[in-house]
């Protein structure tokens, strides 16, 4: 039968997937202060510092931004950032994406990657 105190849906379960019922926007606001917002916005119409501004990132495509001068590895990565794209770049962006610029080396604790794409969801709309 179902154990009804299981607190996860099976897709969450999938390998490498965003666990979504865990994820924590005001831990993820912290980290982003902490790790990120050296090089990155958020806000609409915010300015690109060494990173890019990332307002409209979730459903955008890589190295698409307009006015940022994009590694030639991002611009040709193709893929749509979404949680689970996200979660994987954040582990090991270089990994993720050989040539990038970024030279953050990633959140190794899933927790943490989980944080921080709940707060990019929620500030970069």
């Amino acid at each position: 039968g179902i154990n009804a105190e299981w607190p996860f849906c099976c897709a969450c379960l999938t390998p490498g997937s965003v666990n979504h019922s865990k994820m924590s926007a005001k831990s993820g606001a912290k980290i982003f202060k902490q790790r990120c917002d050296q090089c990155h916005t958020v806000e609409a119409g915010g300015k690109h510092k060494t990173g890019p501004n990332l307002n409209g990132l979730i459903g955008s495509k890589t190295g698409q931004k307009t006015g940022f001068a994009y590694t030639e590895a991002n611009k040709s990565k193709g893929i749509t950032w979404t949680k689970d794209t996200l979660d994987v770049y954040l582990t090991n962006p270089k990994k993720y994406i050989p040539g990038t610029k970024m030279v953050f080396a990633g959140l190794k604790k899933k927790k943490d990657r989980d944080d921080l794409i709940a707060y990019l969801v929620k500030s970069t709309k």
